[in-house]
């Protein structure tokens, strides 16, 4: 039989049992430091997670509001009287002797205009009352011996009266033909377009040989003359504040074409009844103009000061949430836990509101708070300076 190959004898040398033992080691250390950092990362990763899900917020307070209430409106400036011209004759424009921005006082001639027809008819008015004020004259004449012959019943009753009537006749087609010169001398008369009082032109819409046609038509008007010594500004002011604009209240007037500038003016009047329609009251102002520095036309800021507004808290508006329940606020506590708490809105000063009822000075509010948010919900509160 062949003999047997002898069994590999065990390592006997010391360093390479050594060296093993340092790599199962080093292997053993490798493992364990995979897992590890494979559940660390698992635990960072589940914290991250945690605190994104964590919703951060801006936080503010409700505030008083001043002790004077500034409430600007957008107002509409007007002359103090502004009237167009239009004509009451027709005819052909002669010519016109105003222009724009031309200062005119009341019953200067604005232009002249041709009206050949209604000279026409003015001559054969004044024939018309010549014919019948010559028979009026022969008819009463007649009449006058008549009744003169009447008296001594030389003719019959019937006949006298019949003298009578037709004197009366003829007297009443005087009259009618008097009546129908006088008109046409008025319409002669409207030749002459006159400024119907002080003011300055601040349009003019015809010009020389144009045809004229008497009526007051959109687009017909010959002259705009307007009286800006004085100014008329309307304002329509919301229904929350009427009761507090008065007769004799000031305001203050910003133009954007003088910034920098406030002008003073007075309520000289108001509707005393709110428009069905917007629940605004309209409200007007005038202001002294003499200098003419101001344009009628013009867009204004009025600015009204009212009191009392130190007496309730404002809030910001982007802190509101508009729900099926109605207006709410989420305020946070010292948990950081959300709340939602229903107020009654007043008065609407633009980027702030008014709040009648539903939270404290002391409250913290959140500020744009997130369409998710829900009563009870964690938040973090946002340092100072961020959001």
């Amino acid at each position: 039989m062949p003999e047997m190959s002898p069994a590999p004898s065990p390592v006997r040398d010391p360093r390479v049992r050594r060296y093993l033992l340092i790599a199962a080691g080093v292997a053993v250390v490798l493992a364990a430091w995979g897992i590890l950092s494979r559940l660390y990362a698992r635990v960072l990763l589940e914290r991250a997670a945690a605190e994104t899900a964590v919703v951060t917020v801006a936080t503010t307070h409700p505030s008083r509001g001043p002790g004077t209430d500034v409430l600007v409106l957008p107002g509409t400036v007007q002359a103090f009287y502004e009237a167009p011209i239009y004509a009451r004759t027709n005819g052909y424009l002669r010519a016109w002797y105003t222009d724009i921005g031309a200062s005119v006082k009341k019953g200067q001639l604005l232009a002249e205009i041709d009206t050949p027809e209604v000279d026409q008819q003015l001559r054969q008015a004044e024939a018309d009352l010549a014919t019948a004020r010559a028979n009026y004259q022969l008819a009463r004449t007649t009449n006058e011996r008549w009744q003169g012959l009447l008296a001594t019943e030389s003719v019959s009753k019937q006949d006298a009266d019949e003298r009578a009537g037709d004197a009366a006749a003829k007297e009443a087609a005087e009259q009618s033909a008097a009546a129908n010169l006088a008109r046409l001398r008025e319409l002669e008369s409207f030749k002459r377009v006159v400024a119907p009082f002080d003011g300055v032109v601040t349009q003019r819409s015809t010009d020389v040989g144009a045809l004229i046609n008497a009526g007051e038509n959109p687009g017909n008007a010959l002259f705009r003359v307007a009286d800006t010594h004085r100014l008329r500004i309307y304002v329509s002011v919301p229904q929350s504040y009427a009761g507090q604009v008065n007769q004799g209240a000031n305001a203050g007037l910003v133009f954007a074409d003088r910034p920098g500038r406030q002008y003073q003016a007075s309520v000289s009047s108001t509707a005393r009844a709110l428009d069905a329609s917007s629940r605004t009251l309209q409200v007007e102002l005038q202001i002294d103009n003499a200098s003419g520095e101001l344009f009628p036309g013009s867009y204004a800021e009025v600015h009204f000061d009212l009191g009392g507004g130190g007496t309730t808290l404002r809030i910001p508006v982007n802190s509101v949430l508009f729900r099926a329940q109605g207006l709410l606020v989420a305020t946070v506590d010292s948990s950081g836990h959300a709340h939602l708490r229903r107020i009654t809105p007043g008065r609407d000063f633009g980027r702030e509101i008014e709040v009648l009822s539903g939270v404290e000075e002391s409250d913290t509010l959140i500020v744009n708070p997130p369409d998710s948010i829900s009563d009870g919900m964690q938040v973090r509160v946002a340092s100072p300076g961020k959001s």
